[in-house]
């Protein structure tokens, strides 16, 4: 975590569900409001057009996003590479990771404009799938995605277990047989890492998950990794297997390719109103 500079925010963008009438009823509102505020480079979008947005994010000081989890997922990965912190706004049905609410947002913008808040950087990781040269030399990157929540190498659309071999650092770890195996940030853990029986980690941590799910006669418990640690993965099954990005990519993969994740060079900046103990009040409040 790194403290907040003492003056507030003049370029910003305000990202808004495309499918979410009232999310873009609300970026108008909000643009409105900070043009009254005096910030006179405001742009609003929305937040699935990536193009547009990483066109705009070099001259962007910060990022406004209204939607779930998601929009902000998306928008960590665009902005991380600029360095862009975001805000995000709640209106989606989880928003682990939002820090305003609809129905009061102009006090928390107001704070905002003050220079009264605190930045908090998370740890992304990044996903490369390596495909086996045909001349038995180098390995060659078939596409590569930075993640915030995780990397998931799972059974395709058939029923059917997969074993999946993990390396860690170029030693061997195990060779799960399972519906699948998460890589998760601290970031994760709230996320499918939880639902498959993870460990919870404050965001701070700089830590990778590694969790199978629905571990069948093999380990079947989460191993908590340090950062830079490399994870290597190979699928071995009779059928296709797919490798999922944040919930939001989809590769298939077979048993000639290889998944890498290691640390991203990225990371995400999240513009923080409340106290710091805000992730255990929140958690409480999703799981009571």
């Amino acid at each position: 975590m790194s403290e907040a500079a003492g003056s507030g925010f003049q370029r910003i963008g305000i990202l808004h569900h495309p499918r979410k009438p009232d999310s873009f009823d609300l970026a108008g509102q909000m643009e409105q409001f900070l043009h009254r505020a005096g910030v006179d480079g405001i742009w609003r979008h929305s937040a699935w057009d990536a193009d547009v947005i990483r066109a705009r994010l070099p001259e962007v000081e910060l990022l406004i996003t209204l939607g779930g989890d998601g929009t902000m997922l998306r928008a960590a990965r665009l902005g991380a590479a600029y360095n862009v912190p975001m805000l995000g706004v709640k209106m989606g049905r989880l928003g682990f990771l939002a820090e305003i609410f609809p129905q009061d947002w102009r006090t928390p913008l107001e704070q905002l404009l003050r220079g009264d808040y605190w930045i908090e950087e998370r740890l992304m990781v990044r996903a490369l799938v390596e495909k086996a040269a045909d001349n038995g030399g180098a390995r060659a990157v078939r596409c590569s995605f930075d993640a915030l929540n995780d990397v998931v190498l799972s059974r395709g659309s058939l029923a059917r277990i997969v074993r999946v071999s993990a390396n860690l650092d170029g030693g061997y770890l195990t060779t799960y047989t399972c519906d699948g195996l998460i890589v998760s940030t601290a970031t994760g853990s709230t996320a499918y890492a939880l639902a498959a029986g993870g460990p919870i980690l404050p965001p701070e941590l700089r830590n990778i998950l590694v969790i199978p799910v629905a571990a069948h006669m093999s380990m079947d418990r989460a191993v908590v990794l340090s950062e830079g640690t490399e994870v290597r993965l190979r699928v071995y099954s009779d059928h296709s297997a797919m490798l999922t990005v944040d919930g939001q990519f989809e590769v298939e993969v077979d048993d000639s390719d290889e998944i890498v994740v290691d640390s991203s060079p990225y990371q995400a900046r999240f513009v923080r109103l409340r106290p710091r103990s805000y992730f255990y009040q929140t958690l409480m409040d999703k799981l009571k």
